[in-house]
């Protein structure tokens, strides 16, 4: 006799190929667009430096964000694929 399978809602279902790695890749790429915003701003005059800097730091808090995420969606994959594999082994 089969047991009841439950619905889970997985919000990384609906994105096809693997999210973790896009996730992981706009963490670098934002780690980058860090750098290149906090060159810019040393290369500005002194009355719009504070701005061109603030924003260089607000967008250096994205990495963790990203990677945090990126991690969130490798477990989701990584127990997705543990469920799919125990499934078809109990078949």
């Amino acid at each position: 006799m089969r047991q009841a399978v439950v619905a889970v809602v997985d919000p990384f279902e609906a994105t096809p190929g693997r999210p973790s790695r896009y996730l992981y890749a706009s963490s670098l790429g934002s780690i980058l667009l860090c750098i290149g915003l906090w060159i810019r701003a040393k290369t500005l005059g002194e009355d719009e430096r504070g701005n061109a800097e603030r924003r260089a730091i607000f967008v250096g808090l994205w990495p963790p964000m990203f990677w945090l995420i990126g991690d969130a969606a490798r477990r989701s994959e990584r127990r997705r694929r543990s469920l799919a594999r125990r499934w078809l082994l109990r078949s």
